[in-house]
């Protein structure tokens, strides 16, 4: 069993499933578990495994999964929150799945460079890079 889909096994335990929040709680674990470079490596991969699975591997997106595991891990590291619920508590705009419209145009993500490597955000820069 591989990282992801024990991440995947604890999140959906209780409910069966795999929503937004769900992919949200799924990723601050893999963040808090593995840290950032194994936690993109275990999502992106766990996602993109998944979807073609599922007979749709169109839907996987790289630029996606990798900018929701780094927003997802800034909060993280910023916050120290011991549970889920304290962290979308106090982050709740992780739970917007438009989120990612505040820093990328949505014709940039639907390109073929965004959907099979990084695109850097477009529209404005990620937090931790407005600050440096």
């Amino acid at each position: 069993m591989t990282a992801f889909q024990r991440l995947l096994t604890e999140v959906t335990a209780a409910t069966g499933r795999f929503g937004h929040r769900e992919h949200v709680h799924l990723t601050w674990l893999a963040v808090r578990r593995y840290g950032l470079p194994a936690a993109i490596s275990a999502v992106s991969t766990g996602i993109q495994q998944t979807a073609r699975y599922a007979g749709a591997p169109q839907k996987y997106n790289a630029t996606v999964s990798r900018a929701w595991v780094e927003l997802v891990a800034h909060h993280t590291h910023h916050d120290g929150a011991v549970d889920f619920d304290t962290f979308t508590t106090r982050n709740p705009a992780l739970l917007d799945k438009r989120l990612l419209t505040r820093f990328y145009h949505p014709a940039t993500l639907a390109t073929a460079q965004a959907r099979t490597g990084w695109t850097p955000p477009d529209r404005a820069p990620f937090p931790w890079q407005a600050t440096t």
